[in-house]
């Protein structure tokens, strides 16, 4: 199981709020969550950041444009026993509300309100979890810091 990411993966996730405060979600064709609602999420690819890898998946499922507001938490578990599976997630404003739907990978993009969402069967646990919550508390973003040019980073952020 875990051959092409490793033993080790990194996936990002994200609350892509609209205008309305309605949650941007999916439904995917494949995997453990097929069939329910659930967020854009997808890997951290090899040279960019967990923003960037936010940013882009909900581009490629969704079509929409979206910028990064903060972390609201982080999901971890262990897959078989062997395979370390990690999610940070984000939340994100949507800049656009044009949906291109990504067929390879989802089948559905809708925005929902979160009563709407905890109310629908179809919703994953992670996305009930969010809607529960009175108020998201993002860790804001702390950009352009530079921790010393001889470490190298093209990019590097905090989140507190």
């Amino acid at each position: 199981m875990g051959k092409k990411r490793g033993n080790v993966w990194l996936a990002v996730s994200g609350i892509v709020e609209n205008s309305q405060g309605e949650w941007l979600v999916v439904k995917k064709n494949y995997g453990g969550l097929k069939g329910k609602w659930s967020f854009p999420a997808g890997f951290v690819d090899e040279g960019e950041t967990v923003e960037e890898a936010v940013i882009r998946e909900v581009k490629e499922e969704t079509g929409i444009d979206a910028i990064v507001n903060g972390v609201i938490g982080v999901r971890s578990g262990v897959l078989k026993k062997e395979i370390s599976d990690n999610m940070i997630i984000f939340h994100l404003q949507a800049i656009t509300d044009t949906i291109v739907i990504e067929e390879n990978e989802v089948n559905e993009v809708k925005f929902f309100s979160p009563q709407e969402l905890l109310k629908d069967p179809a919703s994953s646990l992670l996305l009930i979890e969010f809607a529960r919550r009175k108020e998201l508390a993002p860790l804001h973003k702390e950009s352009n810091l530079n921790p010393g040019d001889h470490f190298g980073y093209r990019s590097y952020t905090l989140f507190l």
